[in-house]
């Protein structure tokens, strides 16, 4: 599939899918924005996100590096297949405390059966707090619960 500007009917109905399901919604955490091999994630940093020490464990972190990654690769994959991450990697940079982190994913390459993912997690301020890496395995037989009803993910390129 080339390049293309994803349908924002597609980003939109995969956003409220995704943002109300329940490990979303037990971190906090939303797609804000798709587009073709990006994403844009936020956490709303609360207590419940908060390891003992008073910063955000790593675990909330992880996660919301492994969300910013498929979801930038996800759009790109052929209808009626799915992902699943089979490893990450996350380099903490710096602590977080509260306010909210802004994840950007970023496909680095979709082959057949493999993509490869990175993602930044910045705080209020910008400043980096994560970076990491993820590998995903595009399966066969694991689709996104609504998928059928689906819009068409691109829009249609216009004739030159």
């Amino acid at each position: 599939m080339s390049e293309s500007k994803l349908n924002p009917k597609y980003v939109e109905a995969v956003a409220a899918i995704v943002n109300r399901s329940p490990y979303f919604s037990l971190l906090s955490m939303e797609i804000k924005d798709l587009q073709w091999g990006t994403s844009l994630l936020e956490i709303q940093l609360e207590e419940k996100h908060l390891q003992p020490f008073g910063f955000v464990h790593g675990g909330a972190i992880a996660s919301v590096m492994d969300a910013a990654t498929f979801w930038a690769v996800f759009p790109q994959v052929e209808k009626g297949l799915g992902l699943t991450t089979v490893e990450i990697k996350v380099n903490y940079l710096a602590p977080a405390q509260k306010g909210r982190l802004v994840a950007k994913g970023r496909c680095i390459r979709l082959g057949k059966t493999l993509a490869l993912g990175d993602a930044e997690i910045r705080n209020n301020e910008g400043g980096l707090v994560a970076h990491g890496t993820a590998t995903m395995m595009v399966v066969s037989d694991l689709r996104l619960p609504g998928s059928e009803d689906l819009p068409p993910s691109q829009l249609p390129i216009p004739p030159r």
